[in-house]
């Protein structure tokens, strides 16, 4: 992969539909096998939309961003600060709430380039770590993020539709 095919931009309010849409077509290869329909419906309701993409989008505290790589939309990924984490809240973290990439286009070094990416706008605003989580069974989500250097510092209960998930809390100190 050329690092100068990729383009990282900012999603806006006119692009909702384009984010539901990459936002259903990442998550259903990554969690369909391990859920139901019925709850994959119920989340999907909740999390994509488009009144909670729209909400989301205009929160001042949550950013979402489209990874191009030669001009094909392959990835895309939200952070979070302040009171728009999902968790901790505290002024001096960021949370990496999404990180969902193309089938076709793991494996090419896009979900590191991310985490640079990640890093360097929580550098910028003065943060001291970068955290998120993943669900637990996620084995291969959790080892990409430490490789990265993250580590595992807590869980909590993600709700996917009626089913009590545990997501690994994991954390990157800057």
């Amino acid at each position: 992969m050329n690092p100068f095919s990729i383009k990282i931009k900012p999603v806006n309010i006119h692009q909702v539909h384009l984010l539901q849409k990459i936002s259903k077509e990442t998550f259903l290869p990554a969690f369909e096998q391990h859920n139901t329909q019925e709850n994959l419906r119920i989340y999907f309701e909740k999390a994509f939309s488009i009144e909670s993409l729209i909400n989301q989008i205009n929160n001042p505290n949550s950013r979402f961003f489209f990874v191009y790589q030669d001009d094909q939309l392959c990835s895309y990924f939200k952070i979070n600060i302040g009171e728009s984490q999902t968790e901790i809240q505290a002024e001096d973290c960021l949370e990496l709430e999404r990180l969902y990439i193309y089938p076709s286009f793991q494996n090419q070094g896009i979900g590191e380039m991310i985490l640079n990416e990640v890093k360097i706008k929580a550098i910028a605003e003065d943060k001291k770590y970068i955290w998120l989580g993943v669900w637990e069974n996620n084995l291969r989500g959790i080892k990409f993020y430490k490789n990265f250097g993250f580590q595992k510092f807590d869980s909590h209960i993600y709700m996917m539709g009626d089913d009590a998930q545990t997501d690994w809390m994991m954390r990157l100190i800057l």
